[in-house]
């Protein structure tokens, strides 16, 4: 058998590396766009979207939702299939939350950066929940239908962030009751 000259050596060396490349982004780094429908109340919700079929979310689930860009509709009913409500919302973005029980969301930014004061930046924000103040850069919705944020309820922050030399942030939404826990697992109150 013919020995491989160097060029095409070299050519398979990059492809092998751009596949193996490829392969952790798709395995690992890949970041999955969603819409979901959540629902963090004990009760069961029956809910059509765009006149579509109709779907159930028992309590504490979420359901990944289609959405199309533009306006959307969606019609909300109780567990005893009694209209409670039914809406329009436009999409703009590529994730999103749908409230459809109204409930508190808190949308947090988590800072990365070289050389960052998180007592700073905490001092900077805080928010009141429930007659106690939190201090961190959050903010609290109960929107129907709500998409400025980086990570959707179901996915975590990242560890680390690539092109860390200014001081940069990612949103995430939460639930009350995570955002209360991760806010004390954060800030090691």
């Amino acid at each position: 058998m013919n020995k491989l000259s160097a060029p095409v050596k070299g050519l398979l060396f990059s492809m092998l590396a751009t596949a193996v490349a490829f392969a952790v982004y798709f395995l690992f780094l890949q970041k999955t766009d969603a819409y979901l429908v959540d629902n963090p109340t004990l009760e069961t919700y029956y809910f059509k979207i765009n006149q579509g079929e109709e779907k159930i979310i028992a309590g504490g689930q979420y359901v990944e939702v289609d959405l199309h860009k533009g306006k959307n509709t969606i019609e909300v009913l109780d567990h005893q299939k009694k209209k409670l409500y039914d809406s329009a919302f436009v999409v703009k973005k590529d994730r999103a939350l749908l409230n459809i029980t109204h409930k508190d969301y808190f949308i947090n930014n988590q800072y990365y950066g070289y050389n960052l004061n998180k007592d700073s930046i905490r001092a900077a924000h805080s928010i009141d929940i429930d007659g106690e103040t939190y201090f961190t850069d959050a903010k609290k919705t109960n929107k129907l239908y709500n998409e400025d944020f980086y990570y959707n309820i179901d996915e975590k922050y990242d560890q680390v962030i690539k092109n860390i030399g200014r001081v940069e942030f990612r949103s995430k939404i939460f639930r009350k009751q995570d955002f209360l826990n991760y806010y004390k697992e954060y800030y090691n109150e």
